[in-house]
């Protein structure tokens, strides 16, 4: 009889104890299912696989059944049948308290794991951790900072968390697409971040991010996806996920309805914001006439905006509107009236435009200037 043997550690006191639950017919103490549980637990975090430690217990006691005293030693059927039953009793006993030990190991290490991998992301994002060691712990979440990296963010109608099926969707779509490609899905304050190297983004859609913003946007029902401009370094990601954030934050205030945005393409409406009060004079200068139009200014306002948005296509814009071509025509003219500018003349069309855009950055005439 054995203790234990190279790489059956975990069976160390097994053996012995079998041999004295067939002499005995005894249950295990709470002491020996604690050893057996820790055995578990050690077994989980040395990485060896449940199956195989199951299986082990298993071998491990018919190895030791024809020895077992209580085996040996059983006079007639009745005894042998009573020494069994102990043994198969306590060898369950044992593999429950030693698997029991394992899953408590397993979900230790994952929510430590999880902890870790909350923590890198807050650190990525935001930028709060030593560039050098934030460098080092990515490589173990599979990104290489070095590179330059685009981030998206994606958001829908509820929130989602790392559990949640339209995050699985999204995974699983990413996963089959690019395979083991660095690529970094999580998930902060509700919405689904998509941290991809920029490598291979060819501007026609074939790239890992803007491949994220196409299926996060089926997997949300129609959810907005806003991609950051690709950066280099560990700022760089900080960077475009600044981007991402603001392009929502301004999509929302401006009422854009595009499923994808890229926060190249709005470049200009922080520039025209950054000097508010000359913006505010000439939104007043420009559209504030329509003020004392019939209705008001809004639906003039919303008329300019449809129209621009529709690459100033009549009959587009009027679709949009629930209009005529020839109601809409009468709307443009009143404009041109009213603030002696033509949307159908170029120069005129471009100073318009500058004020609706300027008009909505300041959330006019809701707003007064």
């Amino acid at each position: 009889m054995r203790d234990s043997q190279d790489g059956d550690d975990y069976l160390a006191g097994y053996e012995v104890l079998l041999d004295e639950v067939s002499r005995t017919g005894r249950r295990l103490t709470r002491e020996e299912i604690d050893v057996r549980r820790l055995e578990g637990e050690r077994a989980a975090v040395a990485g060896r696989r449940l199956r195989d430690m199951v299986v082990g217990h298993l071998a491990a006691t018919r190895a030791a059944w024809p020895g077992l005293s209580g085996i040996k030693g059983a006079v007639g059927q009745r005894d042998l049948s009573a020494a069994a039953l102990a043994v198969l009793g306590a060898t369950e006993q044992a593999v429950d308290a030693f698997s029991q030990g394992y899953d408590h190991a397993q979900r230790l290490a994952v929510r430590r794991e999880e902890a870790a991998r909350r923590e890198f992301v807050d650190d990525l994002l935001y930028g709060r951790s030593d560039l050098g060691s934030l460098s080092e712990r990515a490589q173990r979440f599979g990104l290489r900072l070095a590179r330059s990296h685009t981030v998206a963010v994606a958001v829908g109608d509820e929130p989602y968390d790392e559990t949640h099926p339209v995050t699985r969707r999204v995974e699983s779509a990413l996963t089959g697409r690019f395979g083991n490609r660095r690529i970094l899905l999580t998930t902060k304050d509700g919405r689904l971040v998509c941290v991809a190297p920029s490598d291979g983004e060819d501007g026609g859609g074939a790239g890992p991010a803007r491949y994220f913003a196409k299926q996060a946007h089926a997997a949300t029902g129609g959810g907005r996806v806003v991609l950051g401009r690709s950066h280099p370094g560990p700022g760089g990601v900080v960077l475009s996920y600044e981007e991402a954030l603001s392009g929502h934050h301004l999509a929302t205030r401006m009422g854009f309805d595009a499923p994808v945005i890229e926060a190249a393409d709005l470049l200009v409406y922080p520039v025209l914001a950054r000097d508010r009060e000359a913006l505010a004079d000439l939104v007043r200068t420009v559209l504030g006439p329509l003020t004392s139009a019939r209705g008001g200014a809004e639906p003039l306002l919303r008329t300019l905006e449809v129209y621009f948005d529709a690459g100033c296509v009549s009959a587009e814009a009027a679709r949009r509107l629930e209009l005529s071509v020839r109601a809409l025509t009468y709307r443009l003219e009143r404009i041109a009236r009213f603030t002696g500018a033509d949307p159908g003349e170029p120069l005129e069309r471009y100073t318009l435009q500058t004020a609706v855009i300027g008009a909505r950055l300041l959330d006019w005439p809701a707003q007064e200037l």
